[in-house]
C-alpha cells in the first residue's frame, strides 16, 4: 500500500503544478473521453433486449472506455482528482492548489462533455442508429437522471466515486498499461451496472438528451440538469472519492507508522 500511496502523492504534486492552460486542455479532453464511453454505453444498450441485468453489464463494460482513455492517454478528470486529498493530508499539496485544480478541471470537463454531445448530435448518430432506438434510450436515461430526488442523486454519487477512485487508486499501483486497464474495467463496469451517478458522465448524458428533445419533456430541462442532478451528484462524488478512498487510505497508512 505504501508504494501505491507514494505514486498517488507524486501524481498529485504534478497535478498541483499544472498551468491553467494545461488544466483546461487536459480537462476538456477528459470530459470528451468520458463522453465517448457514455456514447458507447448507449450504443451497447440499444437494439437488443437480453434482460435488464445483462443490458446494464453491457453498458458498464462499454462505459469503461472513458476512464481507460483518461488513465491511458493522460487527462484531468474531476472525479479521479478527488484523490488529491491524499496529498493535502500528507502536507505535500496545499488546499488552494487542490481547489484550483478541482474548479478549473470541473469546468473543462463540462466543456468537453457538452462539446462532444453537440458534435455527436450534429453527426446524426441518433438517425443512423434509429432502428436500434439510440435516441429513445438516450432520452430515457437523460430524463431518469434529471428527475432523481436530491438525496438519491447524492448517495448514488457517493457510491459511484468510491468505485471510480478505487479504480484510479488500483491503477496507480500497476506498472503497465494492461494492468491499468484491468484495474479500471471492473469498478467502472460495477458502478454503471448498479445505476450509480457520475457527474462528468452526466455532463454528456443529459445535454445529449436535451439536444435530442425536439419537444419539451417534463423534468428534462437546463435547471434540472444543473441543479437537480449535477449539484447533488458532484457533491456525492466529492464525498465518495475524497473521504472513502483518499482520506481513509491515507489514514490507514499513517496509522502504521
Amino acid at each position: 500500500m505504501g508504494e501505491r500511496l507514494e505514486r498517488t502523492l507524486e501524481a498529485a504534486e504534478l497535478k498541483g503544478r499544472l498551468s491553467l492552460e494545461q488544466l483546461l486542455i487536459l480537462g476538456f479532453l477528459a470530459g470528451a473521453y468520458i463522453g465517448f464511453g457514455a456514447l458507447l454505453s448507449l450504443v451497447a444498450a440499444s437494439g437488443w433486449h437480453p434482460g435488464f441485468g445483462l443490458e446494464r453489464l453491457a453498458m458498464g463494460a462499454a462505459f469503461s472506455l472513458g476512464l481507460i482513455l483518461v488513465v491511458g492517454a493522460g487527462a484531468e478528470l474531476f472525479t479521479g482528482n478527488c484523490l488529491l486529498v491524499t496529498a493535502n493530508c500528507s502536507g505535500r499539496l496545499c488546499g488552494r492548489a487542490t481547489l484550483r485544480n478541482w474548479g478549473w478541471v470541473y469546468l473543462a470537463n463540462l466543456a468537453g462533455s457538452v462539446f462532444l454531445a453537440a458534435v455527436v448530435y450534429l453527426a446524426g448518430l441518433h438517425l443512423a442508429f434509429e432502428p436500434a432506438g439510440l435516441a429513445r434510450k438516450a432520452l430515457e436515461i437523460a430524463r431518469a437522471k434529471a428527475t432523481l430526488p436530491f438525496w438519491t442523486a447524492f448517495w448514488r454519487g457517493v457510491l459511484c466515486n468510491w468505485l471510480v477512485c478505487l479504480a484510479v487508486w488500483m491503477a496507480a499501483g500497476t506498472r503497465d498499461f494492461a494492468g491499468k486497464v484491468l484495474a479500471v474495467f471492473f469498478p467502472v463496469l460495477a458502478f454503471v451496472a448498479m445505476g450509480f451517478e457520475h457527474s462528468v458522465a452526466n455532463m454528456f448524458f443529459i445535454p445529449y438528451g436535451l439536444f435530442l428533445s425536439t419537444v419539451p419533456l417534463p423534468g428534462l430541462d437546463l435547471r434540472a440538469f444543473l441543479v437537480g442532478n449535477l449539484l447533488p451528484v458532484t457533491l456525492g462524488n466529492l464525498a465518495g472519492g475524497a473521504f472513502f478512498v483518499g482520506f481513509l487510505y491515507h489514514r490507514a497508512e499513517s496509522a502504521g507508522h
